[in-house]
């Protein structure tokens, strides 16, 4: 059989974060990606740095993934939430930047990967809680993206994760000097309600139902407005839930105030999230975003499912989108998951 991604639109790209090892991988079939994002690479002394042991493994092992998928690009990234403490600081100067920049170049050519995802949570705003921020940090954004373009050379892909929230789209890059030298733009149109969030919501739908709720249209819609061509935005799906506990029945638990708990990934929604555990499902046709409510533990959730990531999938290629990404590959089900209802679409 042919591989399933020679049967997919040419220039829309589906992509993967991962954060697994080198042997978690061969549970999946790559052959439904286009890339492979490893997650995460960090900072040391300014240079981009990968962990230890474990992690060049899996790196190794997804780059030699591509004699048997020729078109899997394999990405390497720096940061994640929790993962830039030192951004900040490391990229206010051109000297930190063009070492930074070299530093990727040599880690990419050890590999044979074929580029780097900047995941920087946030420029010029807050974002993980004590991490330094500064209003530079947004030019500073862009000549880091300067300097990695010009180190790398056109060879490699080039691309970053940005918020879905309006705040980050108005404040942290500066859209009109950073997209014409990145490949694309990760859209995190998942989380728009978090961890810190006291009143539930939608964490990962596409439209607003409210004038004033974050979603995936409406960053999309904003970016399109700044002149950012289709194909360089990629929306984001989310395959884990949030939950929130202490909430009151009232909208079967939305919008209502409530303690952020521990959640539940996607492969797990099955064993978890069920009427046998007291679970009531729901899905909201306006926001195209399912959720879930406990009345007798009071307990609330929200989360990408198989309908509304056919959904997303069926709305990037509407919009004509660049793709679909996700956090990430290990939450999914081997089988019959999410990467498969994202590939059903494109096959049909």
């Amino acid at each position: 059989m042919a591989p399933v991604h020679a049967q997919q639109p040419a220039d829309f790209s589906v992509i993967a974060y991962y954060t697994g090892d080198e042997k978690t991988i061969d549970r999946y079939d790559v052959g439904k990606l286009t890339h492979i994002i490893f997650s995460f690479g960090h900072l040391k002394n300014g240079r981009f740095h990968i962990e230890n042991k474990r992690d060049t493994a899996t790196i190794l092992h997804l780059v030699a993934l591509k004699k048997q998928h020729p078109k899997l690009k394999i990405m390497l990234s720096l940061g994640g939430w929790g993962g830039c403490e030192p951004c900040s600081d490391a990229f206010s100067t051109a000297a930190g930047r063009l070492g930074f920049a070299r530093s990727v170049k040599a880690i990419n050519d050890y590999f044979g990967t074929d580029g780097i995802d900047l995941d920087w949570e946030y420029p010029a705003i807050p974002g993980h809680p004590g991490h330094p921020y500064k209003s530079d940090d947004r030019e500073n954004f862009t000549a880091l993206v300067a300097i990695l373009r010009d180190v790398l050379g056109d060879a490699n892909e080039l691309s970053f994760a940005a918020g879905g929230f309006q705040r980050f789209l108005d404040e942290s890059i500066e859209w009109s000097k950073v997209m014409p030298m990145v490949d694309r733009v990760n859209i995190m149109s998942y989380d728009l309600v978090h961890g810190y969030s006291t009143v539930t919501g939608h964490h990962t739908p596409i439209y607003s139902v409210r004038p004033d709720e974050e979603s995936t249209n409406r960053a999309v819609a904003y970016l399109i407005g700044l002149g950012i061509p289709p194909q360089k935005l990629v929306i984001g799906a989310a395959f884990y839930s949030r939950v929130w506990k202490n909430v009151a029945p009232t909208n079967s638990g939305r919008y209502q105030s409530g303690e952020h708990t521990n959640g539940y990934d996607f492969k797990r929604y099955e064993s978890e999230l069920i009427p046998e555990k007291g679970w009531q499902y729901h899905y909201d046709e306006k926001a195209e975003a399912p959720y879930w409510y406990n009345p007798a533990e009071r307990r609330y959730a929200t989360g990408d499912n198989i309908r509304s990531v056919t959904a997303k999938t069926r709305y990037a290629l509407t919009k004509k989108l660049g793709g679909i990404m996700f956090w990430e590959l290990t939450l999914d089900k081997e089988k019959e998951g999410m990467v498969d209802a994202i590939t059903k679409v494109l096959a049909n």
